[in-house]
Protein backbone atom coordinates (compact mmCIF):
# COMPACT_ATOMS: atom_id res chain seq x y z
CA UNK A 1 0.00 0.00 0.00
CA UNK A 2 1.34 3.45 -0.95
CA UNK A 3 1.36 4.90 2.54
CA UNK A 4 3.55 4.82 5.66
CA UNK A 5 0.76 2.85 7.33
CA UNK A 6 1.45 -0.85 7.54
CA UNK A 7 -2.13 -2.15 7.68
CA UNK A 8 -3.61 -3.09 4.32
CA UNK A 9 -7.00 -1.60 3.57
CA UNK A 10 -9.85 -4.04 3.30
CA UNK A 11 -13.48 -3.69 2.33
CA UNK A 12 -15.92 -4.02 -0.53
CA UNK A 13 -14.06 -1.64 -2.87
CA UNK A 14 -10.48 -1.83 -1.67
CA UNK A 15 -8.03 -1.19 -4.49
CA UNK A 16 -10.68 0.02 -6.97
CA UNK A 17 -9.67 3.70 -6.94
CA UNK A 18 -6.84 5.33 -8.85
CA UNK A 19 -4.68 8.37 -8.22
CA UNK A 20 -1.88 9.31 -5.84
CA UNK A 21 -4.07 8.66 -2.78
CA UNK A 22 -5.17 5.21 -3.92
CA UNK A 23 -5.06 2.92 -0.88
CA UNK A 24 -5.95 5.70 1.57
CA UNK A 25 -9.31 5.29 3.28
CA UNK A 26 -11.00 8.33 4.83
CA UNK A 27 -14.15 8.43 6.93
CA UNK A 28 -16.09 11.67 6.51
CA UNK A 29 -18.60 12.76 9.15
CA UNK A 30 -19.71 16.17 8.00
CA UNK A 31 -22.44 18.16 6.40
CA UNK A 32 -23.08 20.99 3.96
CA UNK A 33 -19.78 22.40 2.66
CA UNK A 34 -16.51 22.50 4.63
CA UNK A 35 -16.14 18.84 5.60
CA UNK A 36 -17.64 17.44 2.38
CA UNK A 37 -15.37 19.70 0.26
CA UNK A 38 -12.32 18.40 2.13
CA UNK A 39 -13.48 14.81 1.58
CA UNK A 40 -14.20 15.40 -2.10
CA UNK A 41 -10.73 16.83 -2.76
CA UNK A 42 -9.26 13.66 -1.27
CA UNK A 43 -11.64 11.43 -3.25
CA UNK A 44 -10.68 13.21 -6.49
CA UNK A 45 -7.06 12.31 -5.77
CA UNK A 46 -7.90 8.64 -5.37
CA UNK A 47 -8.74 8.25 -1.68
CA UNK A 48 -11.63 5.98 -0.77
CA UNK A 49 -14.02 8.27 1.13
CA UNK A 50 -16.80 6.73 3.22
CA UNK A 51 -19.37 9.37 4.08
CA UNK A 52 -21.22 8.64 7.32
CA UNK A 53 -24.68 10.20 7.29
CA UNK A 54 -27.50 10.29 9.86
CA UNK A 55 -30.75 8.58 8.87
CA UNK A 56 -32.13 11.88 7.55
CA UNK A 57 -28.99 12.47 5.46
CA UNK A 58 -26.60 15.36 5.00
CA UNK A 59 -28.44 18.71 5.05
CA UNK A 60 -26.77 19.40 1.71
CA UNK A 61 -29.03 16.84 0.04
CA UNK A 62 -31.94 19.29 0.15
CA UNK A 63 -30.41 22.78 -0.12
CA UNK A 64 -30.46 23.39 -3.87
CA UNK A 65 -33.72 23.70 -5.85
CA UNK A 66 -31.96 22.01 -8.79
CA UNK A 67 -32.19 18.25 -9.23
CA UNK A 68 -30.82 15.78 -11.80
CA UNK A 69 -32.97 12.76 -11.06
CA UNK A 70 -32.29 11.85 -7.40
CA UNK A 71 -29.17 14.05 -7.24
CA UNK A 72 -29.37 17.49 -5.64
CA UNK A 73 -27.03 19.92 -7.44
CA UNK A 74 -25.64 21.38 -4.19
CA UNK A 75 -24.90 17.96 -2.74
CA UNK A 76 -23.44 16.68 -6.01
CA UNK A 77 -21.01 19.61 -6.18
CA UNK A 78 -19.41 18.49 -2.91
CA UNK A 79 -19.86 14.74 -2.66
CA UNK A 80 -18.94 13.04 -5.93
CA UNK A 81 -16.95 9.80 -5.87
CA UNK A 82 -17.84 8.96 -2.25
CA UNK A 83 -19.72 6.10 -0.62
CA UNK A 84 -22.66 6.73 1.72
CA UNK A 85 -23.18 4.76 4.92
CA UNK A 86 -26.10 5.61 7.19
CA UNK A 87 -25.36 5.25 10.91
CA UNK A 88 -26.96 6.63 14.04
CA UNK A 89 -23.77 7.51 15.90
CA UNK A 90 -25.73 8.25 19.07
CA UNK A 91 -26.70 4.57 19.30
CA UNK A 92 -24.58 1.68 20.53
CA UNK A 93 -24.99 -0.10 17.19
CA UNK A 94 -23.81 2.99 15.33
CA UNK A 95 -20.76 3.32 17.55
CA UNK A 96 -19.86 -0.34 16.99
CA UNK A 97 -20.17 0.09 13.23
CA UNK A 98 -18.00 3.21 13.29
CA UNK A 99 -15.34 1.45 15.37
CA UNK A 100 -15.18 -1.33 12.77
CA UNK A 101 -14.64 1.23 10.00
CA UNK A 102 -12.01 3.10 12.01
CA UNK A 103 -9.95 -0.08 12.44
CA UNK A 104 -9.25 -0.26 8.71
CA UNK A 105 -9.14 3.46 7.88
CA UNK A 106 -6.33 5.98 7.73
CA UNK A 107 -8.21 9.13 8.67
CA UNK A 108 -11.47 10.60 9.89
CA UNK A 109 -12.61 14.12 9.03
CA UNK A 110 -15.48 16.00 10.60
CA UNK A 111 -16.92 19.50 10.68
CA UNK A 112 -19.41 19.03 13.48
CA UNK A 113 -19.43 21.40 16.46
CA UNK A 114 -16.83 20.65 19.18
CA UNK A 115 -19.49 19.50 21.66
CA UNK A 116 -20.88 17.03 19.10
CA UNK A 117 -17.38 15.83 18.19
CA UNK A 118 -16.65 15.15 21.85
CA UNK A 119 -20.04 13.59 22.54
CA UNK A 120 -19.78 11.21 19.58
CA UNK A 121 -16.15 10.33 20.37
CA UNK A 122 -14.72 11.55 17.06
CA UNK A 123 -11.33 12.59 18.46
CA UNK A 124 -8.01 10.79 18.29
CA UNK A 125 -7.98 10.22 22.06
CA UNK A 126 -11.26 8.32 21.79
CA UNK A 127 -10.60 6.44 18.54
CA UNK A 128 -6.98 5.42 19.05
CA UNK A 129 -8.14 2.33 20.96
CA UNK A 130 -9.44 1.01 17.64
CA UNK A 131 -6.56 2.22 15.46
CA UNK A 132 -3.45 3.88 16.90
CA UNK A 133 -2.54 5.34 13.51
CA UNK A 134 -5.87 6.97 12.71
CA UNK A 135 -5.58 10.67 11.80
CA UNK A 136 -8.52 12.68 13.13
CA UNK A 137 -9.18 16.05 11.50
CA UNK A 138 -11.64 18.39 13.19
CA UNK A 139 -12.67 21.49 11.23
CA UNK A 140 -14.64 23.80 13.49
CA UNK A 141 -15.41 27.49 13.82
CA UNK A 142 -13.01 28.38 16.62
CA UNK A 143 -11.09 25.19 17.39
CA UNK A 144 -11.75 22.22 19.62
CA UNK A 145 -10.57 24.09 22.70
CA UNK A 146 -10.90 27.89 22.81
CA UNK A 147 -12.97 30.52 24.63
CA UNK A 148 -15.36 30.63 21.67
CA UNK A 149 -15.32 26.92 20.82
CA UNK A 150 -19.08 26.44 21.19
CA UNK A 151 -20.22 29.61 19.46
CA UNK A 152 -22.12 29.02 16.22
CA UNK A 153 -19.83 29.53 13.24
CA UNK A 154 -20.74 29.87 9.62
CA UNK A 155 -18.87 31.31 6.66
CA UNK A 156 -20.74 34.63 7.03
CA UNK A 157 -19.92 34.90 10.73
CA UNK A 158 -16.20 34.20 10.30
CA UNK A 159 -15.94 36.73 7.47
CA UNK A 160 -17.51 39.27 9.83
CA UNK A 161 -15.32 38.44 12.83
CA UNK A 162 -11.94 38.31 11.07
CA UNK A 163 -12.26 41.72 9.40
CA UNK A 164 -12.66 40.28 5.90
CA UNK A 165 -16.18 41.62 5.50
CA UNK A 166 -15.01 45.02 6.73
CA UNK A 167 -12.29 45.03 4.05
CA UNK A 168 -14.65 44.26 1.19
CA UNK A 169 -16.80 46.71 -0.75
CA UNK A 170 -16.55 50.41 -1.56
CA UNK A 171 -15.58 52.87 1.20
CA UNK A 172 -18.97 54.61 1.11
CA UNK A 173 -20.97 51.38 0.99
CA UNK A 174 -21.74 48.71 3.58
CA UNK A 175 -19.28 45.94 4.50
CA UNK A 176 -19.65 43.11 2.01
CA UNK A 177 -19.06 39.35 2.15
CA UNK A 178 -17.10 37.54 -0.50
CA UNK A 179 -19.43 36.35 -3.25
CA UNK A 180 -18.79 32.66 -2.55
CA UNK A 181 -18.05 30.49 0.50
CA UNK A 182 -14.42 31.58 0.89
CA UNK A 183 -14.13 30.48 4.54
CA UNK A 184 -15.67 27.03 4.15
CA UNK A 185 -13.65 26.26 1.03
CA UNK A 186 -10.37 27.54 2.51
CA UNK A 187 -10.87 25.54 5.69
CA UNK A 188 -11.69 22.39 3.71
CA UNK A 189 -8.42 22.74 1.81
CA UNK A 190 -6.48 23.28 5.05
CA UNK A 191 -8.14 20.17 6.45
CA UNK A 192 -6.85 18.16 3.50
CA UNK A 193 -3.34 19.59 3.95
CA UNK A 194 -3.31 18.76 7.66
CA UNK A 195 -4.56 15.24 7.03
CA UNK A 196 -1.95 14.56 4.35
CA UNK A 197 0.84 15.95 6.55
CA UNK A 198 0.02 13.35 9.20
CA UNK A 199 -0.33 10.60 6.59
CA UNK A 200 3.16 11.41 5.28
CA UNK A 201 4.50 11.44 8.83
CA UNK A 202 3.07 7.97 9.30
CA UNK A 203 1.67 8.60 12.77
CA UNK A 204 -1.85 8.98 14.05
CA UNK A 205 -3.00 12.05 15.93
CA UNK A 206 -5.39 14.94 16.17
CA UNK A 207 -5.49 17.78 13.62
CA UNK A 208 -7.40 20.81 14.94
CA UNK A 209 -8.32 23.42 12.31
CA UNK A 210 -10.43 26.49 13.08
CA UNK A 211 -12.21 28.50 10.40
CA UNK A 212 -11.28 31.65 12.33
CA UNK A 213 -7.58 30.75 12.34
CA UNK A 214 -7.59 29.92 8.63
CA UNK A 215 -8.95 33.32 7.67
CA UNK A 216 -6.66 35.21 10.06
CA UNK A 217 -3.73 33.41 8.41
CA UNK A 218 -4.95 34.60 5.01
CA UNK A 219 -4.76 38.23 6.09
CA UNK A 220 -0.95 37.78 5.76
CA UNK A 221 0.46 41.06 4.34
CA UNK A 222 -2.50 43.10 5.59
CA UNK A 223 -1.98 41.73 9.09
CA UNK A 224 1.72 42.46 8.70
CA UNK A 225 0.94 46.13 8.03
CA UNK A 226 -1.17 46.35 11.18
CA UNK A 227 1.22 44.41 13.41
CA UNK A 228 4.46 46.00 12.22
CA UNK A 229 3.46 49.39 10.85
CA UNK A 230 0.49 50.33 12.98
CA UNK A 231 -1.50 50.79 9.78
CA UNK A 232 -5.26 51.10 9.83
CA UNK A 233 -6.40 48.92 6.95
CA UNK A 234 -9.31 50.43 5.06
CA UNK A 235 -11.39 49.84 1.99
CA UNK A 236 -10.52 51.45 -1.33
CA UNK A 237 -12.95 52.22 -4.12
CA UNK A 238 -13.45 49.84 -7.04
CA UNK A 239 -11.59 46.92 -5.45
CA UNK A 240 -8.26 48.72 -5.60
CA UNK A 241 -5.07 47.33 -4.04
CA UNK A 242 -3.87 49.07 -0.86
CA UNK A 243 -0.32 49.58 -2.15
CA UNK A 244 -0.22 49.04 -5.92
CA UNK A 245 -1.53 51.90 -8.10
CA UNK A 246 -3.17 51.37 -10.54
CA UNK A 247 -4.57 47.97 -9.61
CA UNK A 248 -8.37 48.10 -9.69
CA UNK A 249 -11.53 48.22 -11.76
CA UNK A 250 -12.18 51.12 -14.11
CA UNK A 251 -15.40 52.12 -15.87
CA UNK A 252 -15.12 52.17 -19.63
CA UNK A 253 -17.59 53.61 -22.10
CA UNK A 254 -19.61 50.38 -22.11
CA UNK A 255 -18.45 48.12 -19.29
CA UNK A 256 -15.59 47.49 -16.83
CA UNK A 257 -11.85 46.94 -17.14
CA UNK A 258 -9.45 45.44 -14.60
CA UNK A 259 -5.89 46.83 -14.62
CA UNK A 260 -3.05 45.53 -12.44
CA UNK A 261 0.31 47.26 -12.99
CA UNK A 262 2.77 45.77 -10.55
CA UNK A 263 5.99 47.63 -11.28
CA UNK A 264 7.39 50.69 -13.04
CA UNK A 265 8.56 48.94 -16.20
CA UNK A 266 4.98 47.92 -16.96
CA UNK A 267 3.86 51.46 -16.10
CA UNK A 268 6.21 52.88 -18.73
CA UNK A 269 4.89 50.45 -21.35
CA UNK A 270 1.31 51.27 -20.35
CA UNK A 271 1.86 55.03 -20.58
CA UNK A 272 3.32 54.71 -24.07
CA UNK A 273 0.53 52.43 -25.31
CA UNK A 274 -2.32 54.67 -24.08
CA UNK A 275 -0.73 57.80 -25.60
CA UNK A 276 0.46 59.47 -22.39
CA UNK A 277 4.28 59.23 -22.46
CA UNK A 278 4.43 62.26 -20.13
CA UNK A 279 3.26 60.00 -17.30
CA UNK A 280 6.61 58.21 -17.42
CA UNK A 281 8.41 61.21 -15.90
CA UNK A 282 5.57 63.33 -14.51
CA UNK A 283 5.89 63.91 -10.73
CA UNK A 284 3.27 61.91 -8.85
CA UNK A 285 3.02 59.40 -11.72
CA UNK A 286 6.55 58.19 -12.48
CA UNK A 287 7.16 55.62 -9.72
CA UNK A 288 5.14 53.16 -7.68
CA UNK A 289 5.87 55.09 -4.49
CA UNK A 290 4.71 58.38 -6.07
CA UNK A 291 1.55 56.83 -7.47
CA UNK A 292 0.68 55.40 -4.08
CA UNK A 293 1.00 58.82 -2.43
CA UNK A 294 -0.87 60.57 -5.25
CA UNK A 295 -3.47 57.81 -5.68
CA UNK A 296 -6.46 60.14 -6.13
CA UNK A 297 -4.80 62.24 -8.84
CA UNK A 298 -3.55 59.20 -10.77
CA UNK A 299 -6.87 57.37 -10.57
CA UNK A 300 -8.84 60.45 -11.64
CA UNK A 301 -6.64 60.82 -14.73
CA UNK A 302 -6.94 57.14 -15.66
CA UNK A 303 -10.68 57.06 -14.99
CA UNK A 304 -11.31 59.96 -17.38
CA UNK A 305 -9.18 58.30 -20.04
CA UNK A 306 -10.74 54.82 -19.79
CA UNK A 307 -14.28 56.22 -19.86
CA UNK A 308 -13.76 57.59 -23.37
CA UNK A 309 -13.44 54.19 -25.09
CA UNK A 310 -14.95 50.70 -24.90
CA UNK A 311 -13.54 47.83 -22.90
CA UNK A 312 -12.66 45.98 -26.09
CA UNK A 313 -10.72 48.99 -27.35
CA UNK A 314 -8.49 48.94 -24.27
CA UNK A 315 -8.09 45.17 -24.39
CA UNK A 316 -7.00 45.33 -28.02
CA UNK A 317 -4.61 48.17 -27.30
CA UNK A 318 -2.95 46.58 -24.26
CA UNK A 319 -3.30 42.83 -24.85
CA UNK A 320 0.14 42.32 -26.46
CA UNK A 321 1.98 44.75 -24.16
CA UNK A 322 2.50 42.46 -21.17
CA UNK A 323 0.39 44.78 -19.03
CA UNK A 324 -2.08 42.80 -16.92
CA UNK A 325 -5.52 43.78 -18.17
CA UNK A 326 -8.85 41.97 -18.21
CA UNK A 327 -12.53 42.45 -18.78
CA UNK A 328 -15.02 41.60 -16.04
CA UNK A 329 -16.74 38.24 -16.63
CA UNK A 330 -19.83 36.71 -15.08
CA UNK A 331 -19.81 33.22 -13.58
CA UNK A 332 -21.80 32.04 -16.58
CA UNK A 333 -19.18 33.45 -18.96
CA UNK A 334 -16.31 31.96 -16.95
CA UNK A 335 -17.86 28.48 -16.95
CA UNK A 336 -18.43 28.66 -20.72
CA UNK A 337 -14.96 30.04 -21.50
CA UNK A 338 -12.36 28.42 -23.72
CA UNK A 339 -9.98 28.36 -20.74
CA UNK A 340 -12.39 26.25 -18.69
CA UNK A 341 -12.87 23.91 -21.64
CA UNK A 342 -9.14 23.58 -22.27
CA UNK A 343 -8.45 22.77 -18.63
CA UNK A 344 -11.52 20.47 -18.37
CA UNK A 345 -12.77 22.39 -15.35
CA UNK A 346 -16.38 21.52 -16.10
CA UNK A 347 -16.97 17.80 -16.38
CA UNK A 348 -20.02 15.65 -16.94
CA UNK A 349 -20.70 12.65 -14.73
CA UNK A 350 -23.04 10.17 -16.36
CA UNK A 351 -25.96 9.17 -14.16
CA UNK A 352 -29.12 7.19 -14.80
CA UNK A 353 -31.02 10.47 -14.94
CA UNK A 354 -28.65 12.02 -17.47
CA UNK A 355 -25.40 14.01 -17.34
CA UNK A 356 -24.57 15.69 -14.05
CA UNK A 357 -22.28 18.68 -14.55
CA UNK A 358 -19.75 19.53 -11.84
CA UNK A 359 -16.69 21.75 -11.48
CA UNK A 360 -13.51 19.70 -11.80
CA UNK A 361 -10.56 19.34 -9.46
CA UNK A 362 -7.85 21.98 -10.11
CA UNK A 363 -4.90 19.68 -9.29
CA UNK A 364 -3.15 18.32 -12.37
CA UNK A 365 -0.62 15.50 -11.93
CA UNK A 366 1.40 14.07 -14.81
CA UNK A 367 0.19 10.61 -15.77
CA UNK A 368 -2.97 10.79 -13.63
CA UNK A 369 -6.44 11.46 -14.97
CA UNK A 370 -8.96 12.41 -12.31
CA UNK A 371 -11.91 10.05 -12.12
CA UNK A 372 -15.31 11.52 -11.33
CA UNK A 373 -18.14 9.26 -10.14
CA UNK A 374 -21.73 10.05 -9.25
CA UNK A 375 -22.46 11.20 -5.69
CA UNK A 376 -23.87 8.41 -3.55
CA UNK A 377 -27.54 7.97 -2.79
CA UNK A 378 -28.35 8.13 0.90
CA UNK A 379 -27.21 4.89 2.55
CA UNK A 380 -26.31 3.31 -0.79
CA UNK A 381 -23.28 1.50 0.67
CA UNK A 382 -24.46 0.79 4.22
CA UNK A 383 -25.07 -2.92 3.66
CA UNK A 384 -21.72 -3.43 1.95
CA UNK A 385 -19.73 -1.86 4.77
CA UNK A 386 -21.79 -2.86 7.80
CA UNK A 387 -23.00 -6.36 7.00
CA UNK A 388 -20.89 -7.96 9.74
CA UNK A 389 -21.53 -5.49 12.56
CA UNK A 390 -24.66 -4.27 14.32
CA UNK A 391 -26.37 -1.43 12.41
Amino acid sequence: MKTPFSAEASGPSAGSSSGPLSGIRVIEIGHMLMGPYCGMLLADLGAEVIKIEPPEGDIGRSISPHMIGPHNAYFASLNRSKQSVVLDLASEAGRHALAALVRDSHALITNLRPSAIQKLGLTYNRLRVHNERIVCVAMTGFGLDSPHAELPAYDYVIQALTGIMNLTGDPDGPPTKAGYSAVDNSTGMMGAVGLLAKIVEGRGGQVDIAMFDVMVSQLNYLAGAVLNGGETVRRHALSSHPYIVPAQLFRTRDDWLMIFITHDNFWRIFAQRVGHPEWITQPGFATMAERRVQRAIVIDALSAMFARETTQHWLDLLASSGVVVSRLASIEEALASAQVQAREMVVEIQSEAGPLKVVGNPIRIDGVRTRYDVPPLLGEHTAAWCSEVPT
